[in-house]
């Protein structure tokens, strides 16, 4: 169920939040109960917001129990020393540092799992989202009638001016194509500014992704339709310091978790990922195997060549988008690369073995290269998961 509030009607009926009674002047830190809203911030390079984001929050919240949990995926700019040092005087601001796993969705996860809220928020740190909503969102939730609140670019009275002309015509086509794919009742799916009951995304934690960038798409693509979802109008202002993470490796996650989506997770985004990367090797080796061929080289040695180099290809690619979350540099990325040489030749030999022994059954010949092709993708990336990026 999806509840659409206008601008006017918002205004009308969202009273302020009542303000908290005084602790008791005997409570220690260590008693001290969790607080109301816990306001999850991923971050990565975002230094220069910080301290300006922690001061418009205590503003906005100054009525209620909130804390912020910036999550930093150990940004070289020193983005955690920044949040840690605000948080030396002020109990409220906390840092989760993540070595060694980078990712939106994956932050704002571990984030939100982090959080012993009541409400559990997500907003970004490059102070585009407006956080006077924030009020008007937990309202919504006290108010019993939402288990999610989404702030929303697209509704009648909220903004996405904060856009370029060219991200925004990009969100409006992406917020199109879920609704139809997924069927899912929000104007903004898209978006990244929202607030929820931390019991209802407990419930959904296990079943949702640590890739991608758009975590509410995946948390309304897999609750399907059970959430009580409330949409609140939102201006979204422009970037003032930092650069947008946007960039192409979006699109993959996009469409890799679209898809798992639509298939009700029986595939996964990284998985179809691996396979997306994996079709983009066959141009690189059929060109290197012509260009071999035509200098004279053997077809046998330029076909190993032309091998060596697609699967060289293949990793690269995997380590900069599939994996780019356990992503291996300097001595780990040439001990992984020649790992996964390894696994993707024992794969070549069982795609050729299962694909010779579907066809001496009767089956049609592009069947049984699909079966072989099939085996050695599966095994690739269930032996490369285990031992060349290893889940942690």
């Amino acid at each position: 169920m999806v509840e659409i509030v206008p601008a006017a009607a918002r205004s009308a009926s969202v009273a302020p939040a009542p303000p908290l009674a005084p602790a008791a002047p005997a409570a220690s830190a260590a008693t001290r109960a969790a607080p109301e809203l816990s306001v999850v911030v991923p971050t990565f390079n975002e230094r220069a917001n910080v301290a300006i984001l922690v001061e418009r929050l205590k503003c906005a919240l100054s009525g209620c129990d909130w804390e912020v949990l910036f999550v930093d995926d150990n940004s070289p700019d020193g983005t955690a020393a920044v949040v840690r040092a605000i948080g030396e005087t002020d109990g409220r601001v906390r840092c989760l540092r993540r070595i060694g796993r980078r990712g939106l969705a994956g932050a704002c996860l571990e984030g939100m799992l982090a959080s012993q809220a009541r409400y559990v928020a997500v907003m970004d740190a490059d102070l585009q989202h407006d956080e006077a909503a924030l009020v008007a969102m937990l309202d919504a939730l006290r108010g019993g009638r939402a288990d999610i609140v989404v702030a929303s670019r697209f509704l009648d009275g909220g903004s996405a001016a904060g856009l370029s002309e060219r991200r925004a015509r990009l969100s409006r086509l992406a917020n199109f194509a879920v609704r139809r794919l997924l069927g899912i009742a929000l104007t903004d799916p898209m978006s990244g500014y929202f607030m929820m009951r931390r019991e209802a995304f407990e419930n959904l934690a296990p079943a949702l992704s640590s890739q991608g960038f758009k975590i509410l798409l995946d948390i309304m693509a897999t609750d399907r339709g059970r959430l009580r979802a409330v949409e609140l109008p939102a201006n979204l202002q422009p970037r003032r310091h930092g650069e947008s993470k946007l960039d192409s490796r979006i699109a993959f996650d996009f469409a890799a978790l679209v898809t798992a989506k639509l298939t009700n997770d029986a595939v996964s985004a990284r998985f179809l990922l691996f396979c997306l990367v994996g079709l983009t090797g066959l141009p690189i080796h059929l060109g290197v195997l012509f260009a071999a061929t035509a200098a004279g080289v053997s077809f046998a040695a330029a076909q190993a060549v032309a091998t060596i180099v697609a699967i060289a290809w293949n990793f690269t690619l995997n380590n900069q988008f599939t994996y780019r979350d356990q992503r291996l540099a300097g001595r780990s990325f040439l001990t992984g690369l020649i790992r996964f040489q390894v696994i993707c030749a024992i794969g070549a030999i069982a795609n050729v073995g299962i694909a010779t022994w579907t066809y001496d059954y009767g089956s049609r010949w592009w069947i049984a290269g699909l079966a072989g092709a099939l085996v050695g993708a599966v095994w690739n990336f269930v032996v490369s998961a285990a031992f060349v990026w290893r889940q942690r």
